[in-house]
Order: structure tokens, then sequence, then C-alpha cells
């Protein structure tokens, strides 16, 4: 299974990712391991989708960090 995941960083903001591991990445995430939220830790699992495929799955986070998905995440998903 593939994961899209959204966190929320100790200073508020959001991130939004993709795995095939969501426990080891989140603990990857608030060891300091992960260079986008290494000055933001600890961070929170908001919400995450599964999918099957791999290709759906790194779609859906490209739409989730566009524009439209940015207004559509923050209107539906958090």
């Amino acid at each position: 299974m593939w994961f899209v995941y959204i966190l929320r960083c100790s200073d508020g903001d959001l991130y939004t990712g993709c795995t095939n591991n969501l426990d080891d990445r989140i603990i990857r995430h608030n060891k300091g391991y992960v260079d986008a939220t290494k000055n933001r830790i600890p961070v929170d699992l908001i919400c995450y989708t599964a999918f099957k495929n791999q290709d759906k799955a790194y779609a859906y986070e490209k739409y989730l960090k566009s524009g439209s998905g940015r207004a559509f995440k923050s209107k539906h998903l958090i």
C-alpha cells in the first residue's frame, strides 16, 4: 500500500508527503531525518489516504500540493 499523508508541524504549518511505510516515515520525521521537517519537529499526523497504486498516490500528493488541492485539503481533510 502507498500512503499520502498530512502532518501538522510544530510551527503550525502543514506538510504533505507520500510513502509505502507510514509508521516508519512518521518516526523518521520526528527524529529529524527528513530535511523538509527537521527544524519543525515534533510533527503530528493529521490524516492519510491509502492507495494500492503508487502512481495514483503520487498523483494525489501532487494534486494536494497544487492551488486547488490546497483549497480541497483545508476544506475537507483538516
